[in-house]
């Protein structure tokens, strides 16, 4: 029977030099592995920083275009009421020739064209879709109308005209859309004429 001793020396002679180098972890590959993890969390945060960065010019610069939305939007009413005004105007009263009538006529028309010349400025732009396809994007059907002039589907009459603030639309256009006309049912019977009518 061994002693304690005896297996206590078997062990030690069974850890040589090269056993224990198997058995202890490699510094070098550990620092090696720490130090590819964070040079990849480095590269992620700065791909983050750099998605980030981008985004938030793109929040400016959308914040910068689009920030006055609500104003223009508000604006508008103003620009139509002065269009209305005008467009009440009777053309003999254009026509009238009175040096007072003319120059509130030639008032009203300079204010409009100043606010429409300010609110392009401010990147809005007024459109009068008469004539085009009709877009669901950039346009709100009132009611449909007979036209022969048109094909089905396109804009018969611009109610209010719609602006658009950048890329974006402000206010739709109101307008009324052409359809095909219908066919003529007051068609009379083709009884022969040799029967008497029921």
């Amino acid at each position: 029977m061994m002693s304690a001793g005896d297996a206590k020396g078997a062990n030690e002679a069974d850890i040589t030099p090269e056993t224990q180098n198997q058995d202890a972890p490699d510094p070098l590959a550990d620092a090696q592995r720490e130090a590819a993890e964070y040079k990849d969390k480095a590269l992620r945060t700065l791909a983050e920083m750099e998605n980030l960065r981008k985004r938030t010019e793109r929040e400016v610069a959308d914040a910068r275009l689009y920030g006055n939305a609500g104003f223009a939007r508000d604006v508008l009413t103003v620009a139509d009421n002065l269009q209305r005004a005008l467009d009440a105007i009777d053309p003999e009263l254009r026509a009238s020739g009175d040096a007072k009538v003319t120059a509130l006529i030639e008032g009203v028309e300079l204010n409009e064209r100043e606010l429409l010349k300010v609110l392009a400025k401010h990147g809005v732009k007024k459109f009068s879709p008469d004539g085009e396809k009709f877009d669901p994007n950039f346009h709100q059907a009132m009611f449909e109308m007979e036209t022969a002039d048109l094909p089905p589907g396109h804009i018969a009459q611009v109610i209010q005209p719609g602006y658009t603030l950048g890329e974006r639309i402000l206010r739709p256009a109101l307008v009324a859309v052409a359809k095909a006309r219908a066919a003529n049912n007051n068609q009379t019977s083709t009884q022969p004429s040799d029967q008497p009518p029921e």
